[in-house]
């Protein structure tokens, strides 16, 4: 639990009471993510555009197979919770649940699977990737523009989980989505 003090939602005005307002409006209630985040609104509001500026430019299931590879590969479970709900609009539950046990055994096409190799080692060994990790990519036929995007979207996935992990939010699980497919999407992932 979080030790930072965040502006109650009876308090919050502004761009906060929006942000409050936007989160209970897509899931019923205002994420313990989104009230310390709320802490610094610039902060948070230019994280929305960049987030933006990248989903708006990817198919949106692979934006979120990226992600959810690359929240596996930072091991978050806040961002592997949250997306894999996200991820119900285009897998069903089984599907899904294969994707979260093993993406590379899931029933996924060659590319997505590559895709979302790529994104995990974005999270898990950056340093180490050299131009032939883009080349399994390009191989698969993504575009060099996909490429880029694919990178951008696991990094951004990256600095995110690791501000909330490093302020210690709560992990909140969904209530809208199994019990089997919560306990398979943070399965392996410490806390």
């Amino acid at each position: 639990m979080t030790v930072i003090t965040t502006i109650p939602e009876d308090e919050a005005t502004g761009d906060v009471a929006r942000l409050y307002a936007d989160d209970i409006d897509d899931q019923g209630f205002v994420a313990a993510h989104s009230k310390v985040l709320a802490l610094n609104m610039e902060a948070y509001d230019a994280w929305e555009k960049l987030i933006g500026a990248i989903a708006h430019t990817m198919d949106k299931r692979r934006y979120e197979l990226v992600t959810l590879a690359a929240a596996l590969g930072v091991g978050s479970r806040h961002c592997r919770l949250a997306h894999g709900r996200k991820s119900l609009r285009f897998f069903d539950e089984d599907q899904l649940i294969r994707i979260a046990h093993d993406y590379r055994s899931a029933g996924l096409s060659d590319a997505d699977v590559a895709m979302m190799a790529f994104a995990e080692k974005v999270s898990t060994n950056s340093s180490g990737m050299t131009n032939i990790d883009s080349l399994e990519l390009r191989d698969f036929g993504f575009s060099d523009t996909e490429i880029v995007n694919i990178a951008l979207a696991a990094a951004a996935r990256n600095y995110f989980s690791r501000a909330i992990q490093a302020l210690a939010v709560d992990v909140e699980v969904p209530t809208d989505i199994s019990e089997e497919l919560a306990k398979e999407l943070v399965r392996g992932i410490p806390g």
